[in-house]
């Protein structure tokens, strides 16, 4: 975009408010107009409060005592930083919070480091992801636009996240005689003329090896044929296919009844994975917004919901693996030629399109899908862990404050970008992975931290155990334990109608 354009675009104006209408995002389920209308004002008398509230025992209560990273208003700040995210009030109710649990009791489950060192610097945190973050100054954490970024950020390095997507957090072991032996099945089966794609299906369900994931990951999604001969063919057709795209609609996104969306996606791609220096690229953030808008406006009935961004990510990194030995995280895309860089562009495009279209009722106005989805994981979890069900009930917690996010952004949030990478590898394995077995996966994720939930008794402890569970350690160990977990349940209720129900 030229600059006289982009100034023009983002200028204010006293007539036109700073946010648009509120998209239904990663955060927050659909929210009432009037609820809204009231937490404005709550927010606006932030002074007024005193430091110790009475204790929330409603969701709405407690939103109204804690900011989020979707808090109205918020896309009215220029810079990202801490302070526009978590007010004054939701200081003070963290430092409640914590003066509460001291004064009740002192779990060794619980840590600073679990509690993302709130005691240090009183920061409500809402990901996993956000976890390391709340350790760097506030000068790190300080998030300039998409147009003002003129140079690499200075990034605290994140292990682990990429380059060793396969193997678990604690080390990158040699590859044992089995993953050899696993590796050489990969390539005997994407060697043959014709690719056997249920074979590949259940040599993937268990972990997808480095090395080949690419071409695996493409011909899971569809997007490649399982002809050997018609794979360099279709790859051209559908890149220039892509690029056709770009030339056609890009320019749109500056008339009027485009603004919007893009408005939104322009402040939601450098939240894209905000710790992991590759995202906060000016090159890769333009790649996104380019990918984000030709989806949006290609599908109307949807368009872009906040959330679809972090489905970008894993594709991006799978593909950038492909050129890049080294740590894809850390990595300099300018390095690339502008070939390959369109190459990985394109073939992410197309890998998330064919994702989305399984799924799409997840981002279509109220989102049903999501809602649906929500309500089924309830009755589950009712029929396989009624104590757990019965204590959120108990303490008023309802499945949609903290499983919207769940579904909405597919467990991405809650999970290191590594381990998405791996349970995407089972997901594209199993017949709907991403619209039906994602449900038991969340399901097997819930019951996983049963003793924690268990232990907290009010309402406040609950919603901020559940919105940042300790996982930014996990790896492939963990991620197998659950996936097993999640297929146990689906095959204990494959062969009933009504599974879900009592």
């Amino acid at each position: 975009m030229a600059a006289d354009s982009s100034k023009q675009f983002w200028k204010r104006s006293a007539k036109l408010p700073g946010s648009i209408q509120p998209v239904y995002g990663a955060q927050h389920p659909p929210l009432d107009p009037r609820l809204t209308k009231n937490f404005i004002k709550d927010r606006s008398k932030v002074n007024a409060l005193p430091l110790k509230s009475k204790k929330a025992s409603s969701f709405h209560e407690f939103a109204r005592n804690t900011s989020d990273a979707w808090d109205i208003g918020d896309d009215e700040d220029e810079d990202f930083s801490f302070q526009t995210l978590n007010s004054k009030v939701a200081k003070a109710t963290a430092a409640q919070v914590l003066e509460n649990h001291s004064k009740l009791r002192v779990k060794p489950e619980r840590t600073p480091s679990a509690l993302n060192e709130m005691p240090t610097n009183c920061k409500v945190i809402k990901s996993s992801s956000e976890a390391q973050l709340s350790r760097t100054s506030e000068d790190t954490c300080v998030r300039n636009p998409l147009h003002k970024q003129q140079s690499l950020p200075l990034r605290p390095i994140i292990p682990l996240v990429a380059r060793i997507s396969d193997q678990n957090a604690s080390g990158a072991p040699p590859m044992t005689v089995r993953e050899k032996t696993r590796l050489e099945k990969f390539r005997q089966l994407l060697s043959n003329h014709n690719t056997d794609l249920d074979e590949l299906r259940k040599c993937s369900w268990p972990g997808v090896p480095r090395e080949v994931r690419p071409v695996t990951w493409r011909l899971l999604s569809g997007y490649l044929p399982a002809n050997m001969e018609r794979r360099k063919l279709t790859l051209q057709r559908k890149r220039e296919e892509y690029f056709g795209f770009i030339e056609q609609y890009y320019d749109s996104r500056n008339e009027e009844h485009h603004q919007d969306t893009y408005r939104q996606i322009h402040i939601d791609i450098p939240r894209t994975n905000p710790l992991i220096p590759l995202f906060q690229q000016p090159l890769v953030q333009e790649i996104f917004e380019r990918i984000l808008f030709i989806w949006a406006i290609r599908h109307p009935a949807s368009g872009y919901v906040q959330g679809i961004n972090d489905l970008v990510t894993p594709f991006f990194v799978v593909f950038l693996s492909e050129y890049v030995e080294e740590d894809v995280e850390n990595f300099d895309v300018t390095n690339l030629s502008q070939d390959v860089l369109r190459s990985i562009e394109a073939d992410s495009f197309w890998c998330m399109s064919k994702l989305l279209d399984g799924i799409q009722d997840n981002y279509t106005f109220a989102q049903p899908g999501i809602q649906k989805k929500v309500k089924a994981l309830e009755e589950l979890v009712s029929r396989i862990d009624e104590q757990v069900h019965n204590h959120f009930r108990k303490y008023e917690v309802e499945y949609l404050q903290f499983a919207f996010r769940w579904m909405n952004n597919l467990l991405m949030r809650e999970l290191p970008l590594r381990c998405t990478i791996r349970l995407w590898d089972t997901y594209q394995s199993e017949p709907e992975g991403f619209s039906h077995f994602h449900l038991y996966v969340c399901a097997a994720f819930l019951i996983k931290w049963r003793k924690e939930i268990l232990d907290e008794e009010d309402f406040q402890g609950l919603l901020m155990l559940l919105q940042n569970l300790p996982t930014i350690h996990w790896g492939n160990e963990e991620i197998g334990l659950l996936l097993a977990e999640a297929y146990r349940l689906k095959y204990m209720f494959a062969d009933a109608p009504n599974h879900y129900r009592r």
